[in-house]
């Protein structure tokens, strides 16, 4: 398998050739102009019309939340696998990690469905087999359960289709302490609960074996009783000018080499 530094090598032995000094002159000349070949970084663009709208829109729910309200930032964590490896790994010791084996066997997979209270970090979670607007429309109600009926609920979303659906929008318009407000497309880092997905991945999900879905529910489980036992909340820091200013800028560079 080439890794990283593997393809980081051939480059420096490539460029070297093709500029005729040695393998070292070009890694010095890399690092004085700041270069890192080797790393690569994702991004996209929103092309939503509505982009700054709903960007002003969400981050003053966060920076400047209603009274008598909650915010909750709602989605889906969907096909989580329950993944059992083919041999035991080898415990950590000294000067060596954890190991487990490359190759695994599935035993099915489960949605996460999360609702992040944003004001204390507490999460309303639920499991389910699928992701269909039945089981959104489900955990709605699990929401309004679960929640004092004396507050408006203001919930961040992103613009997946079952959000949207006519019996989600038919049941909203009879309860209507519930408030949507939907990210601009292509902009789920906007939704805090991704934060929230990325701590359940590394710290329950991605290291651990299960022999069943049960099993792994019973994980995702655990974990909720212990996040909202100690519930540490994130704290959004952007303000949307700042936030549009960065886009521009970036359409600005891509515009110029597009």
């Amino acid at each position: 398998m080439t890794t990283p530094e593997d393809a980081t090598q051939w480059s420096v032995r490539a460029m070297a050739k093709v500029a005729q000094v040695s393998p070292a002159s070009v890694q010095r000349i890399w690092a004085d102009a700041g270069l890192r070949p080797h790393l690569v970084k994702t991004f996209k663009l929103s092309t939503d019309p509505q982009f700054e709208q709903k960007l002003v829109d969400v981050v003053g729910l966060y920076m400047d939340p209603p009274e008598k309200a909650l915010v909750l930032c709602v989605d889906e964590k969907s096909q989580i696998q329950a993944l059992d490896r083919t041999q035991p790994g080898l415990p950590m010791k000294k000067g060596r990690c954890g190991t487990m084996t490359h190759d695994y066997k599935r035993h099915g997979t489960t949605t996460l469905f999360a609702a992040l209270n944003v004001l204390d970090g507490t999460v309303i979670g639920s499991c389910k087999k699928k992701h269909r607007h039945e089981e959104f429309l489900a955990f709605l109600k699990e929401i309004d359960r679960k929640t004092a009926k004396d507050l408006e609920l203001h919930l961040v979303i992103d613009n997946y289709a079952t959000h949207k659906h006519k019996d989600v929008k038919d049941w909203l318009k009879l309860h209507t302490r519930f408030h949507l407000h939907f990210v601009p497309t292509s902009c789920s880092w906007l939704n805090l609960v991704e934060r929230f997905f990325a701590q359940i991945t590394n710290k329950a999900i991605r290291r651990g074996t299960f022999d069943s879905v049960e099993e792994l529910v019973e994980t995702i489980q655990d974990y909720l009783k212990c996040n909202n036992a100690q519930p540490k909340p994130f704290k959004w820091t952007a303000s949307a000018e700042s936030i549009i200013e960065k886009v521009n800028r970036c359409r600005e560079i891509y515009e110029t080499l597009h």
